[in-house]
C-alpha cells in the first residue's frame, strides 16, 4: 500500500474526530473506561474472596442488570424524550457518586456482600436510561454520515480501555489493596463529566424529542412502536437476537474467569487482570478493523459468534495459563466483531425519531443477558464446575452462530429477490442513504 493510501484509510477509519465534540467525549469516555474495568474486575474479585462461591458472582451480576431488563424499553421512551447530553451529565453524577460509596465502604473495611448488591441495583436504575441515551447520543455528536465510523471507535475506546483497565486493576492490587481500585474508578467519572459540559450545544445534530406522554396509554403506543420497527425489520431483528443468546451463555466473563483463574489455572488477581486483558486486545483489533474497513460486514455478526464459541469450549479444556491468555484473546476477537457489528447494523438502519427506543431494545436484551446468564451460568460452575460452564457455554455460542450464518442467507436471498422484482432492499439491509450492505 502507498503512503497517500494508508492516509487515505487512515483518515476514512477516524473520521468522526472531524467532530469537536465527539473528540471530547471519546477522551472522557477513555478515561472513565478504565476506571469501570478496574471496578469490574475489583468487583468480582472482591465478591471471589468474600465468598468463594461463583453462583454469587452470577447473583451480584444479576442484581446490576435486572433493572435494565425489566424497565429498560421506559429508558428508551425517556431518551427520545429528554435532551440527551444533559440526561448523559445527570447519569454520569450518579453512577460516580455510587462509586465513590462503594469505595468508602472497602476502604473502612466494613464491606459486605449485601452492600454490593445494593450499589449494583442502584447502577444498574441508572443504566436503565443511561444505556440507551449514550447509544443514540452518537448520532448527534457526528451525524448520520460518520455514525457507523463513531460506533465502531467507541468499540475500539471501549476495548482499549478493556485492555489497560483489567491489568491496572491487577496490579493495583496486589501492590497497594482492592479500595485503591474503586477510588480511582470513582474519580475517573469527573473525565466524562467535563467533557459534556465542555460540549458545544450548537454544534449537535440535536433531533427533536418526541411528544412527552401524558397517559399510560401513550406510554404504551410509544413501546409498541419501537417493538414494531424491530420485529419487522430482519437485519435488527438478527443483530438483537444473536446479541441476546450469545451474551447470555458466552459472556459471562465476569462470572467464570474469576473462578477460572483461582481454581483451574491457580493464579491470582494479578492473573485474572491479565486473563481480561488479553481479551481486551482481542476485541481492540476487531473494533478497529471495523472502524477503518470503510463498511459494515454483517457476515461478522454469525462469525463473531462462532469464533467466540470455539475459543470459550478451548478454554474450558486447557489448564495452562499461556494457552489461557492467548484463547481470551480469541474470545475478545469474536466478542467485539459480532456485538460492534450488531451495533453498527441497528443505528444505521433505524429513523432517528426512533433512535433511543431502537437501541433500548437492544440494551436491554444484551444487558438483560447478563442476571439470566450470569445465575445460569454461574450455577452450573458451582455445581458442575468452571470448566464444564466453558465448554456448554462454548457449545452454545457455536449453534446461535451457524443458525445466524443460515439466517443471513436468507435474508441476502429475500433481498436480492426484491431486487430484481419491485428494485428496493429489504428493510434494514442498509442505512437509507449508506452505501453499505451485508457481505
Amino acid at each position: 500500500m502507498t503512503l497517500a493510501g494508508a492516509g487515505v484509510t487512515f483518515a476514512n477509519g477516524a473520521r468522526a474526530f472531524r467532530h469537536r465534540n465527539y473528540r471530547l467525549y471519546f477522551g472522557g469516555q477513555l478515561v472513565s473506561l478504565v476506571g469501570t474495568w478496574m471496578q469490574t474486575v475489583a468487583q468480582g474479585w472482591l465478591i471471589l474472596q468474600l465468598t468463594g462461591d461463583p453462583l454469587l458472582l452470577g447473583v451480584v451480576s444479576a442484581m446490576q442488570w435486572i433493572p435494565v431488563m425489566v424497565l429498560g424499553l421506559f429508558g428508551g421512551l425517556i431518551t427520545d424524550a429528554l435532551p440527551k447530553r444533559r440526561t448523559l451529565v445527570a447519569t454520569q453524577a450518579i453512577k460516580m457518586t455510587l462509586s465513590f460509596a462503594m469505595f468508602a465502604l472497602v476502604f473502612s473495611g466494613s464491606i459486605q456482600v449485601w452492600h454490593v448488591m445494593i450499589l449494583a441495583f442502584l447502577g444498574g436504575l441508572t443504566n436503565v436510561v443511561d444505556m440507551p441515551t449514550r447509544q443514540a447520543f452518537s448520532v448527534e455528536m457526528v451525524g448520520r454520515e460518520d455514525v457507523g465510523n463513531a460506533i465502531a471507535l467507541n468499540s475500539a475506546m471501549f476495548n482499549g480501555a478493556r485492555i489497560l483497565g483489567p491489568a491496572v486493576a491487577g496490579l493495583t492490587i496486589g501492590a497497594f489493596d482492592i479500595s485503591t481500585a474503586f477510588f480511582i474508578d470513582a474519580i475517573s467519572f469527573l473525565a466524562v463529566l467535563i467533557a459534556l459540559l465542555a460540549m458545544r450545544e450548537g454544534d449537535l445534530r440535536v433531533v427533536p424529542p418526541i411528544a412527552r406522554p401524558t397517559s399510560a396509554a401513550e406510554v404504551v403506543a410509544g413501546l409498541r412502536e419501537g417493538l414494531r420497527y424491530v420485529r419487522h425489520t430482519p437485519l435488527v431483528l438478527l443483530s438483537i437476537l444473536v446479541i441476546g443468546l450469545v451474551s447470555t451463555f458466552g459472556m459471562n466473563f465476569q462470572v467464570v474467569i474469576p473462578p477460572l483463574t483461582e481454581q483451574i489455572l491457580h493464579s491470582d488477581a494479578t492473573g485474572y487482570g491479565f486473563l481480561m486483558a488479553a481479551s481486551g486486545v482481542g476485541s481492540l483489533l476487531a473494533a478497529l478493523f471495523i472502524a477503518f474497513s470503510g463498511r459494515t460486514r454483517v457476515g461478522l455478526i454469525a462469525g463473531g459468534a462462532l469464533l467466540l464459541g470455539v475459543a470459550e469450549v478451548a478454554l474450558g479444556l486447557t489448564q495452562v495459563f499461556a494457552l489461557s491468555l492467548a484463547l481470551m484473546f480469541f474470545v475478545g476477537l469474536g466478542a467485539i466483531a459480532m456485538a460492534a457489528t450488531a451495533n453498527t447494523t441497528i443505528q444505521l438502519a433505524v429513523p432517528d425519531q426512533l433512535r433511543g427506543r431502537t437501541m433500548s431494545v437492544y440494551t436491554t436484551v444484551f444487558a438483560g443477558s447478563t442476571p439470566i446468564g450470569g445465575l445460569l451460568m454461574g450455577y452450573v460452575a458451582s455445581t458442575a464446575g468452571v470448566a464444564e460452564a466453558m465448554i456448554i457455554g462454548g457449545v452454545l455460542c457455536v449453534a446461535m452462530g451457524g443458525i445466524a450464518w443460515v439466517w443471513l442467507r436468507r435474508i441476502r436471498a429475500a433481498s436480492q429477490v426484491e431486487g430484481r422484482g419491485a428494485k428496493r432492499p429489504v428493510a434494514g439491509a442498509a442505512a437509507p442513504a449508506t452505501p453499505a450492505r451485508p457481505r
